[in-house]
């Protein structure tokens, strides 16, 4: 069965309308309806067509009504086989749309699976809505069967959450939680329906998207006209800026903003994790990722900058390494939504709150009007000695004699699929694909905040779904793949032709880095070549194709045939078992203080180098200024 979107209806229409003499507004007659049909009819009018999800006691009144709405081809429950599952594919379908992501789930044990799914969508800032079931109300705090208080779990890891006490609120309610899942900074809202006031029958009003208004609740979205200026007046003094941009620009769809201004004033480009898609990998200014594993020239860009333009991003620690080190000779400019993440872990000259689109788009006007270009030369210097850096210190494909290395393996499936919406489980699969992949907007798609393993197969349902005509692939390793599998069986229920790539070395890999690099190779419980399935046994008891690669000479083909092959797919292909993933940058680290760097090519003059950080001048053979440890 090939799953298919449904024909859009429209929503269903209240009994007896008439509008009233003289008024703009429309006097809608209540119809009689249940909470769960006020949830469902609620949901069709926010323009939700697919919903993730796994039935149970609490929470079958509202699947009750779903099979009737779902009858109609209003809308499709997509039954996963873990709840975890339904969160992650909520989740991967937001972020591959840019829509907010529904995913339902019953009380008790169905909301705390629900847990590691809503943390994962929090931490990314990943627009939600997730519904469970909850025991009746007078039952609440009994200690009933299955009850377990999944609104008090919860408010550490949502952006708002509600318990529904009675089924007039349902509507309100509803809109509420769509406006605050999508606005600001985006992430998940819970809401609990206890079973009895889903069966209740009331008069029901439908309240329409976008009529909400919330008291306190206002982001700022347009930036303060003098800071912008500001920042305008920092980049046209700066020689060495770089724009270090994160998920908000993903967010805010401001990808085309964050390339004019890369452009107009010649500024590298470097992203984080959550970033990747923002700016073209293939532009000349691209640095690719930085951080714990970037690239080794967008490193030492970000420690000899004099100007950091952070877009989007939040400072995190698998960025920054040792803080009081992450780019300690620059200015910074801070633009982000969130206020509180603005000075939160640096403090900026120049913070900006507001949409990042809308800020740059401010911005970007602001330099054509008062024809603010650079200099002739401006950056010159700078972007010669990035080129330097991308000479010396390349991403390395090992090419081993006797195995696949995993690198090889992944660029390969780029190579054949460029174009591919790309999920990733999390580990060191995750860091080379962050790499050697090169995605466009919203087509990455990776748990960065929480780094949960299991992600990337549901989140590959959830992205297929959205685009069932677009490739989907999920990079996956051989530990993180045993997380959600049984999501398998989702793939296979509706046709979801997601395509599933194991990077197999039978380790719990990232976690054996770090056991061999920082705990005297003492490697506990990392393995997981005992128990392993037959992958290909595994794939054909789900009536899925299963393809293994063993042998170099078996890899081109193997992922040709993967990708011609219209079901899904999982590719398991075995690669070197001890392959580290370099450049690293260790905990408590600066960003300049990677290990695993490719050995530099020895420098063919002899003439002294001047350091462009101070001047001073150095011996040929130097890699560092002596005076202020810039690298030359």
């Amino acid at each position: 069965m090939t799953l298919s979107l449904p024909s859009p209806i429209s929503p269903p229409k209240t009994e007896n309308q008439s509008h009233s003499t003289g008024s703009q507004s429309s006097v809608v007659t209540p119809k009689r309806a249940t909470g769960g049909f006020a949830l469902l009819d609620s949901l069709l009018r926010h323009g939700v067509e697919y919903i993730f999800g796994y039935p149970g006691g609490a929470i079958l009144p509202i699947y009750d009504d779903l099979y009737k709405v779902e009858s109609t081809g209003a809308l499709k429950h997509i039954l996963v086989r873990h709840e975890q599952g339904a969160a992650h594919a909520a989740d991967g379908y937001a972020r591959a749309t840019g829509k907010v992501g529904v995913c339902f789930g019953t009380s008790g044990p169905g909301a705390t699976n629900l847990v590691t799914g809503i943390a994962t969508a929090y931490m990314d800032s990943i627009p939600m809505v997730v519904v469970t079931g909850q025991v009746p109300r007078k039952m609440i705090g009994t200690d009933a069967f299955q009850e377990t208080d999944i609104y008090g779990i919860t408010l550490p890891i949502v952006k708002h959450s509600y318990v529904v006490r009675d089924p007039k609120d349902m509507a309100r309610i509803v809109a509420e939680a769509f406006h605050i899942a999508s606005t600001g900074r985006p992430g998940p809202v819970l809401i609990d329906v206890p079973k009895d006031v889903a069966f209740e029958e009331f008069d029901y009003v439908p309240i329409e998207p976008g009529v909400v208004k919330l008291p306190g609740y206002r982001p700022t979205v347009k930036g303060n006209p003098r800071q912008i200026n500001a920042a305008i007046q920092l980049i046209k003094e700066s020689r060495r800026p770089l724009l270090y941009v994160g998920g908000g620009a993903i967010a805010s769809n401001a990808h085309e903003e964050v390339k004019q201004l890369a452009e107009l004033f010649h500024i590298p480009v470097t992203t984080t994790l959550m970033g990747i898609g923002a700016f073209d990998e293939h532009h000349p200014l691209s640095l690719g990722m930085l951080g714990m594993h970037g690239t080794a020239y967008a490193n030492f860009a970000v420690s000899d900058c004099d100007l950091l333009i952070c877009v989007g991003a939040r400072f995190d620690d698998r960025v920054t390494g040792k803080l009081d080190e992450f780019a300690s000779r620059a200015k910074v400019i801070h633009i982000d939504i969130d206020p509180a993440e603005v000075g939160k872990n640096r403090i900026p000259e120049v913070p900006i709150v507001g949409d990042v689109r809308n800020v740059l788009v401010d911005l970007l006007r602001r330099c054509k009007q008062s024809s603010v270009k650079p200099t002739p030369n401006q950056n010159q210097e700078w972007l010669n000695l990035i080129n330097r850096w991308r000479e010396e210190y390349p991403l390395v494909v090992p090419q081993h004699p006797d195995s696949i290395s995993p690198q090889e393996a992944i660029v390969e499936v780029g190579r054949q699929a460029p174009n591919a919406f790309y999920t990733t489980d999390v580990g060191q699969h995750q860091m080379w694909s962050a790499q050697f992949l090169k995605n466009g907007p919203r087509r990455w798609i990776s748990s960065a905040g929480l780094g949960t393993m299991g992600f990337g197969l549901p989140a590959a349902i959830g992205a297929k779904v959205a685009f069932p005509d677009d490739e989907v692939i999920c990079i996956s390793g051989d530990a993180s793949f045993q997380m959600c599998l049984q999501e398998l069986g989702t793939a296979a229920q509706y046709g979801i032709n997601v395509k599933v790539v194991i990077v197999n070395n039978g380790w719990q890999g990232m976690v054996r880095q770090w056991q061999q690099a920082f705990h005297g190779e003492r490697y506990s419980c990392s393995n997981m070549e005992v128990g392993m399935p037959d992958i290909e046994l595994l794939a054909q008891a789900y009536g899925i194709k299963g393809i293994v690669v063993k042998e170099r000479a078996e890899l081109k083909d193997a992922i040709a045939q993967m990708l011609a092959y219209n079901s899904p797919v999982i590719l398991n292909i075995n690669v070197t078992k001890d392959e580290n993933c370099y450049p690293m940058v260790a905990p408590g680290k600066s960003n300049g203080q990677m290990v695993g760097l490719p050995k530099q090519p020895p420098k063919s003059s002899v003439e002294p180098v001047c350091c462009s950080h101070c001047g001073t001048i150095n011996a040929p053979n130097h890699n560092f200024c002596a005076e202020c440890g810039t690298k030359l």
